[in-house]
Protein backbone atom coordinates (compact mmCIF):
# COMPACT_ATOMS: atom_id res chain seq x y z
CA UNK A 1 0.00 0.00 0.00
CA UNK A 2 1.36 3.43 -0.29
CA UNK A 3 1.67 5.34 2.43
CA UNK A 4 0.41 9.01 2.15
CA UNK A 5 1.16 10.65 5.28
CA UNK A 6 5.00 12.40 4.46
CA UNK A 7 2.98 14.70 1.29
CA UNK A 8 0.60 15.70 4.24
CA UNK A 9 3.81 17.98 4.90
CA UNK A 10 3.53 19.66 1.59
CA UNK A 11 -0.26 20.44 2.23
CA UNK A 12 -0.12 23.81 1.48
CA UNK A 13 -2.66 26.39 1.80
CA UNK A 14 -4.71 26.58 -1.08
CA UNK A 15 -5.92 22.37 -1.76
CA UNK A 16 -5.63 22.65 -5.46
CA UNK A 17 -1.80 21.54 -4.73
CA UNK A 18 -2.22 18.91 -2.97
CA UNK A 19 -4.85 17.81 -5.57
CA UNK A 20 -2.79 18.03 -8.47
CA UNK A 21 -0.05 16.65 -6.87
CA UNK A 22 -1.72 13.39 -6.08
CA UNK A 23 -3.51 12.36 -9.23
CA UNK A 24 -5.98 9.41 -9.12
CA UNK A 25 -3.13 7.27 -11.07
CA UNK A 26 -0.86 7.72 -8.42
CA UNK A 27 -3.65 5.92 -5.99
CA UNK A 28 -3.37 2.44 -8.28
CA UNK A 29 -3.24 -0.57 -6.27
CA UNK A 30 -4.54 1.20 -3.08
CA UNK A 31 -7.43 -2.02 -2.53
CA UNK A 32 -9.92 0.50 -0.17
CA UNK A 33 -11.85 2.60 -1.78
CA UNK A 34 -13.73 5.99 -0.33
CA UNK A 35 -17.30 4.33 -0.47
CA UNK A 36 -16.13 1.52 1.52
CA UNK A 37 -15.13 3.55 3.85
CA UNK A 38 -18.34 5.80 3.93
CA UNK A 39 -21.30 3.81 3.05
CA UNK A 40 -24.33 5.05 1.55
CA UNK A 41 -26.80 7.73 4.51
CA UNK A 42 -23.29 8.09 6.19
CA UNK A 43 -22.48 11.50 6.62
CA UNK A 44 -19.25 13.09 8.71
CA UNK A 45 -19.84 15.87 11.41
CA UNK A 46 -16.95 17.82 11.71
CA UNK A 47 -17.02 20.25 15.30
CA UNK A 48 -14.24 23.06 15.51
CA UNK A 49 -13.92 25.82 17.96
CA UNK A 50 -11.57 27.34 20.16
CA UNK A 51 -10.57 25.11 23.94
CA UNK A 52 -12.74 24.94 26.99
CA UNK A 53 -15.62 26.44 24.66
CA UNK A 54 -17.75 22.97 25.75
CA UNK A 55 -17.55 21.20 21.82
CA UNK A 56 -17.26 17.77 23.99
CA UNK A 57 -19.92 18.63 26.24
CA UNK A 58 -22.44 19.76 22.95
CA UNK A 59 -20.64 16.02 21.56
CA UNK A 60 -22.16 14.09 24.58
CA UNK A 61 -25.46 15.74 24.85
CA UNK A 62 -25.88 14.60 21.22
CA UNK A 63 -24.88 11.04 21.91
CA UNK A 64 -26.90 11.33 25.30
CA UNK A 65 -24.37 11.01 27.70
CA UNK A 66 -24.22 12.71 30.74
CA UNK A 67 -22.75 16.80 31.39
CA UNK A 68 -19.23 16.35 32.49
CA UNK A 69 -18.40 19.47 34.45
CA UNK A 70 -14.62 18.75 35.17
CA UNK A 71 -12.67 20.14 32.02
CA UNK A 72 -10.41 18.10 30.41
CA UNK A 73 -8.17 19.08 27.54
CA UNK A 74 -9.38 17.11 23.96
CA UNK A 75 -6.74 15.90 21.29
CA UNK A 76 -9.34 14.08 19.22
CA UNK A 77 -12.48 12.60 19.43
CA UNK A 78 -14.05 10.34 17.17
CA UNK A 79 -17.90 9.03 17.75
CA UNK A 80 -20.15 6.66 15.38
CA UNK A 81 -23.47 6.22 15.33
CA UNK A 82 -25.81 4.01 13.63
CA UNK A 83 -29.42 4.38 13.53
CA UNK A 84 -31.96 2.32 12.11
CA UNK A 85 -34.73 4.57 10.73
CA UNK A 86 -38.27 3.60 8.87
CA UNK A 87 -35.83 0.55 7.17
CA UNK A 88 -33.56 2.41 6.06
CA UNK A 89 -29.74 2.54 7.93
CA UNK A 90 -27.98 5.32 8.21
CA UNK A 91 -24.64 6.35 10.10
CA UNK A 92 -22.74 9.82 11.84
CA UNK A 93 -19.44 10.11 12.36
CA UNK A 94 -18.68 13.32 14.55
CA UNK A 95 -14.99 14.14 14.55
CA UNK A 96 -13.59 16.42 16.94
CA UNK A 97 -10.21 16.90 15.98
CA UNK A 98 -8.68 19.73 18.62
CA UNK A 99 -5.49 18.84 18.22
CA UNK A 100 -4.71 19.63 14.84
CA UNK A 101 -5.06 23.32 15.83
CA UNK A 102 -1.48 23.49 15.38
CA UNK A 103 -1.40 21.67 12.47
CA UNK A 104 -3.31 23.42 9.55
CA UNK A 105 -2.33 20.91 6.97
CA UNK A 106 -4.06 18.15 8.60
CA UNK A 107 -7.29 20.53 9.95
CA UNK A 108 -7.55 21.43 6.02
CA UNK A 109 -7.61 17.49 4.89
CA UNK A 110 -10.40 17.05 7.97
CA UNK A 111 -12.67 19.96 6.40
CA UNK A 112 -12.05 18.96 3.33
CA UNK A 113 -13.72 15.44 4.30
CA UNK A 114 -16.45 16.95 6.49
CA UNK A 115 -20.44 16.96 5.16
CA UNK A 116 -21.85 19.21 7.98
CA UNK A 117 -19.55 21.53 10.53
CA UNK A 118 -20.41 22.33 14.05
CA UNK A 119 -18.57 25.72 15.58
CA UNK A 120 -18.59 26.46 18.76
CA UNK A 121 -17.85 29.72 20.73
CA UNK A 122 -18.53 30.67 24.05
CA UNK A 123 -20.22 33.75 24.83
CA UNK A 124 -17.88 34.47 27.72
CA UNK A 125 -14.81 34.16 25.79
CA UNK A 126 -14.43 37.30 23.07
CA UNK A 127 -11.26 35.08 21.30
CA UNK A 128 -13.33 32.37 20.91
CA UNK A 129 -15.65 34.20 18.28
CA UNK A 130 -13.10 35.69 16.39
CA UNK A 131 -11.53 32.17 16.20
CA UNK A 132 -15.11 30.31 14.67
CA UNK A 133 -15.73 33.65 12.70
CA UNK A 134 -12.25 32.34 11.15
CA UNK A 135 -12.77 29.36 11.02
CA UNK A 136 -16.16 29.22 8.98
CA UNK A 137 -13.99 31.74 6.51
CA UNK A 138 -11.60 28.95 6.49
CA UNK A 139 -14.14 26.18 5.79
CA UNK A 140 -16.02 27.90 2.60
CA UNK A 141 -12.40 28.64 1.05
CA UNK A 142 -11.51 24.71 1.50
CA UNK A 143 -14.79 23.98 0.31
CA UNK A 144 -14.61 26.07 -2.97
CA UNK A 145 -11.19 25.41 -3.93
CA UNK A 146 -12.22 21.84 -3.97
CA UNK A 147 -15.35 22.29 -5.73
CA UNK A 148 -13.87 25.09 -8.17
CA UNK A 149 -16.29 27.36 -7.48
CA UNK A 150 -16.71 30.94 -5.92
CA UNK A 151 -16.55 30.97 -1.54
CA UNK A 152 -19.80 32.32 -1.61
CA UNK A 153 -21.39 29.25 -4.35
CA UNK A 154 -19.79 26.67 -1.71
CA UNK A 155 -22.64 26.47 0.48
CA UNK A 156 -21.32 24.82 3.08
CA UNK A 157 -23.49 23.54 5.43
CA UNK A 158 -22.94 25.16 9.46
CA UNK A 159 -24.30 25.27 12.35
CA UNK A 160 -22.94 27.55 15.10
CA UNK A 161 -23.29 27.07 18.57
CA UNK A 162 -22.39 30.09 20.55
CA UNK A 163 -22.54 28.34 24.18
CA UNK A 164 -22.47 28.87 28.02
CA UNK A 165 -26.33 30.70 27.08
CA UNK A 166 -26.95 30.20 30.80
CA UNK A 167 -24.02 32.71 32.56
CA UNK A 168 -25.10 35.79 33.53
CA UNK A 169 -25.38 38.52 31.28
CA UNK A 170 -22.47 40.75 32.84
CA UNK A 171 -20.42 37.79 32.21
CA UNK A 172 -21.41 37.93 28.42
CA UNK A 173 -18.43 39.01 25.80
CA UNK A 174 -19.95 38.43 22.99
CA UNK A 175 -23.55 40.56 21.58
CA UNK A 176 -26.51 38.99 20.36
CA UNK A 177 -26.21 41.73 17.48
CA UNK A 178 -22.84 40.21 16.87
CA UNK A 179 -23.77 37.03 16.16
CA UNK A 180 -26.19 37.73 13.95
CA UNK A 181 -23.29 40.13 11.97
CA UNK A 182 -21.24 37.49 11.77
CA UNK A 183 -23.02 34.04 11.24
CA UNK A 184 -26.69 35.69 10.94
CA UNK A 185 -28.02 37.87 7.67
CA UNK A 186 -28.53 36.23 4.35
CA UNK A 187 -26.59 33.19 4.29
CA UNK A 188 -29.12 30.09 4.15
CA UNK A 189 -26.43 27.31 4.74
CA UNK A 190 -25.26 28.35 8.71
CA UNK A 191 -27.84 28.64 11.20
CA UNK A 192 -26.90 30.24 14.82
CA UNK A 193 -28.60 28.74 18.42
CA UNK A 194 -27.63 30.81 21.77
CA UNK A 195 -27.11 26.82 23.40
CA UNK A 196 -26.18 25.89 27.08
CA UNK A 197 -24.36 22.02 26.92
CA UNK A 198 -24.45 22.35 31.16
CA UNK A 199 -28.32 22.61 30.88
CA UNK A 200 -29.25 20.51 27.89
CA UNK A 201 -32.22 23.38 26.97
CA UNK A 202 -34.49 22.71 24.10
CA UNK A 203 -32.44 25.13 21.71
CA UNK A 204 -29.59 22.56 22.10
CA UNK A 205 -32.38 20.03 20.77
CA UNK A 206 -33.15 22.53 18.20
CA UNK A 207 -29.91 22.77 16.95
CA UNK A 208 -29.32 18.83 17.01
CA UNK A 209 -32.68 19.25 14.63
CA UNK A 210 -30.86 21.15 12.70
CA UNK A 211 -27.40 19.44 12.31
CA UNK A 212 -29.70 16.69 10.71
CA UNK A 213 -31.77 18.97 8.38
CA UNK A 214 -28.42 20.56 6.82
CA UNK A 215 -27.07 16.88 6.55
CA UNK A 216 -30.23 15.54 4.30
CA UNK A 217 -30.84 12.97 7.33
CA UNK A 218 -33.80 12.36 8.97
CA UNK A 219 -35.21 14.18 11.90
CA UNK A 220 -34.93 10.86 14.20
CA UNK A 221 -31.42 11.13 14.07
CA UNK A 222 -31.54 13.44 16.99
CA UNK A 223 -31.05 12.68 20.66
CA UNK A 224 -34.57 12.93 21.75
CA UNK A 225 -36.10 10.98 18.54
CA UNK A 226 -35.35 7.22 18.97
CA UNK A 227 -34.82 4.96 21.57
CA UNK A 228 -30.81 3.81 22.45
CA UNK A 229 -30.13 0.17 21.87
CA UNK A 230 -26.77 -2.00 22.23
CA UNK A 231 -24.78 -2.44 18.95
CA UNK A 232 -25.78 -6.15 19.25
CA UNK A 233 -29.28 -5.84 19.17
CA UNK A 234 -29.05 -2.72 16.61
CA UNK A 235 -27.21 -5.37 14.42
CA UNK A 236 -29.82 -7.96 14.37
CA UNK A 237 -32.39 -5.77 13.02
CA UNK A 238 -30.38 -6.10 9.75
CA UNK A 239 -31.87 -10.01 10.09
CA UNK A 240 -35.90 -9.08 9.77
CA UNK A 241 -38.09 -11.17 11.22
CA UNK A 242 -39.68 -10.66 15.00
CA UNK A 243 -36.51 -9.05 16.09
CA UNK A 244 -36.46 -6.21 13.78
CA UNK A 245 -40.47 -5.59 14.02
CA UNK A 246 -39.90 -5.08 17.63
CA UNK A 247 -37.90 -2.62 16.97
CA UNK A 248 -40.16 -0.96 14.30
CA UNK A 249 -39.71 2.37 16.22
CA UNK A 250 -36.36 4.69 15.04
CA UNK A 251 -33.28 3.42 16.99
CA UNK A 252 -29.48 4.25 17.52
CA UNK A 253 -26.97 2.60 18.80
CA UNK A 254 -23.25 4.13 19.57
CA UNK A 255 -20.30 2.12 17.99
CA UNK A 256 -17.86 1.81 20.95
CA UNK A 257 -14.98 0.65 18.94
CA UNK A 258 -14.92 3.11 16.24
CA UNK A 259 -11.88 4.85 14.76
CA UNK A 260 -11.33 7.59 12.49
CA UNK A 261 -10.53 6.64 9.00
CA UNK A 262 -6.67 6.79 8.28
CA UNK A 263 -5.01 9.75 6.51
CA UNK A 264 -5.00 7.68 3.72
CA UNK A 265 -8.69 6.99 3.07
CA UNK A 266 -9.82 10.75 3.86
CA UNK A 267 -7.04 11.53 0.88
CA UNK A 268 -8.71 9.32 -1.58
CA UNK A 269 -12.16 9.95 -0.36
CA UNK A 270 -10.65 13.89 -1.33
CA UNK A 271 -9.16 12.68 -5.28
CA UNK A 272 -12.88 11.21 -5.58
CA UNK A 273 -14.84 13.93 -5.18
CA UNK A 274 -12.60 16.34 -6.67
CA UNK A 275 -12.35 13.59 -9.44
CA UNK A 276 -16.22 13.46 -9.49
CA UNK A 277 -16.05 17.18 -10.23
CA UNK A 278 -13.77 17.04 -12.80
CA UNK A 279 -15.70 14.63 -14.72
CA UNK A 280 -19.35 16.36 -14.61
CA UNK A 281 -17.83 19.33 -16.29
CA UNK A 282 -19.38 19.29 -19.98
CA UNK A 283 -16.59 19.13 -22.50
CA UNK A 284 -16.38 23.16 -23.83
CA UNK A 285 -17.76 23.08 -27.88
Amino acid sequence: MISLEPSLCSFSSHCSFVLCRFSSSALSGVPCSPTEQFPRNSRRVVVLGAPRVGKTSIVRRFLREDFEERYEPTREDFHRKLYHIRGEAYQIDILDPAGEREFPAKRRLTILTGDIFLLVLSLDDRASFDEARSLRSEISQAKSALLRCPAEGARVPVVVCANKADLPAEERAVSRAELLRAFGGKDTACTLFETSAKEGDETLERAFEALAARAGLPVETGPSHHRRVSLRSYRRLGGGGRKAEAHASPCGALHPLARRPSMNADLRLVLATHGKKRTSKPAKK
